[in-house]
């Protein structure tokens, strides 16, 4: 029974003791807490925008109207569907598109009379 008791007052002696000295600060320490901000450690690239932007959508009639895209435009336009178009007016779009189609590309044409070959030779040949 007596050693209990002295076991008793020397862990209150113990405590008493402890709560004279300076506590540590614990300003900077947290508890190790594993979530998925602390598991990425760059930016996730994604295939597609993770949020919809306010796109203006303009229609085959000319009508148009605010609508939430995918991805960050200002206009967005729908194609005309030729099938639906009178014979006239589908002809003429068509030239159209074969009159862009077929321009020739133009190359540009550098003429240099003052230019000599023999002039830079030397700097081709092996020693």
């Amino acid at each position: 029974m007596m050693t209990t008791i002295s076991r008793t007052l020397r862990l209150l002696q113990g405590e008493a003791l402890w709560a004279f000295l300076p506590r540590p600060c614990r300003l900077h320490t947290s508890a190790c807490q594993p979530n998925s901000n602390r598991t990425s450690i760059a930016c996730v690239s994604r295939q597609k925008y993770g949020r919809m932007y306010p796109v203006l959508l303009v229609r085959p009639d000319g009508s148009t109207i605010h609508i939430r895209y995918k991805e960050p435009r200002r206009i967005l336009s729908i194609p005309v569907d030729i099938n639906t178009l009178p014979e006239a007016e589908r002809r003429a779009r068509l030239r159209k598109r074969d009159a862009i189609k077929l321009k020739p590309k133009q190359e540009a044409v550098f003429d240099d009379d003052d230019f000599k070959l023999d002039d830079y030779r030397k700097f081709w040949k092996k020693k």
